[in-house]
């Protein structure tokens, strides 16, 4: 898949290319109704157009910003799986936002992309104000510039899957929820940095994690049986996210206990993919305490890790 960054690097193309256009956060089950059916029309060059960062994080005040499913990189890399030819990814700002649907369809999908074919959702909508519409295109399409599809609601829908769904999903600590709506496992990327090697005082050193997308959403605080993704070589481990209330500092972790490894992985990033929620936090008597419950955890994580493969 080529992956272009902006509209003046993308390559014009005498290609007639089938389109389609969104955000595409969590690029969920969902959506993968409408980019399979993009990617499966052989003759025509297959292109999805999508945006960075999200409009609401550019538009609308802070308290709306939603949190995201993929950073921008793991999008393009869930993209890239499903077969499309060419993604553009246009950065959104707020001159873009004021682009009416009008100068959209002529200086992209006509101009720059040459749209034979357009594949939207149901209730698409697009341009400044979202004037642009299902109604709008048809009209374009009897001018005889392109062809437009409408997935329908009940077809995208079918599995009640929604972004928002997810967050939702992820929000409860319901991470196989998640998973299934996604068809993936949810995953977060950080470069370990260093704590204060309390966990290695007991037998459980952790991998604590400075996560660098201020946009990634978060999962539920509690503790998780993980895949732990480090320089192409996958691990089980034992996940924790929340405030150690054992021994408290008023500061939230993401720290990761890695089975089976002794490296030194500080300064590096890693991937930790979330495969089922264990339980929340609780406060622990003492550490000893602590690392009998932590002793109990492993058990049950190694477990529940037996029967799920790397991703």
């Amino acid at each position: 898949m080529q992956v272009f960054r902006s509209l003046p690097e993308y390559s014009h193309s005498k290609n007639e290319a089938v389109v389609t256009d969104g955000f595409f956060d969590g690029v969920h089950l969902g959506h993968q109704v409408i980019l399979k059916h993009l990617a499966n029309f052989s003759k025509l060059e297959s292109v999805v157009i999508t945006y960075w960062p999200h409009p609401r994080h550019v538009i609308n005040d802070t308290s709306d910003e939603p949190k995201l499913l993929n950073t921008l990189e793991e999008k393009v890399e869930q993209l890239k799986k499903i077969g499309i030819n060419k993604l553009l990814i246009i950065p959104f700002n707020k001159e873009f936002s004021g682009k009416s649907h009008h100068e959209f369809v002529r200086k992209i999908l006509i101009d720059t992309v040459n749209t034979k074919k357009l594949i939207i959702g149901y209730n698409h909508k697009f341009g400044k104000d979202r004037k642009g519409d299902f109604s709008y295109l048809k009209s374009i399409e009897a001018k005889g510039h392109f062809t437009i599809e409408e997935i329908p609601k009940h077809i995208v829908e079918k599995n009640a899957v929604s972004s928002t769904k997810i967050r939702e999903a992820l929000v409860a600590g319901k991470i196989q929820d998640a998973n299934t709506y996604l068809g993936y496992q949810y995953c977060i990327e950080g470069k370990v940095v260093h704590g204060k090697q309390i966990g290695r005082k007991i037998g459980f050193p952790t991998a604590n994690l400075k996560i660098l997308s201020t946009y990634k959403l978060i999962p539920k605080n509690g503790v998780y049986a993980v895949k732990v993704f480090i320089e192409n070589q996958y691990f089980d481990g034992m996940l924790n996210i929340g405030y150690r209330p054992t021994v408290p500092d008023q500061k939230k972790h993401i720290e990761v206990n890695i089975f089976n490894f002794n490296e030194d992985i500080y300064g590096k990033s890693i991937r930790i993919v979330l495969a089922n929620y264990l339980r929340e936090e609780k406060k622990m008597n003492n550490l000893e305490e602590l690392k009998s419950q932590l002793t109990l955890d492993k058990k049950h994580i190694i477990k529940a890790l037996q029967n799920i493969e790397n991703p």
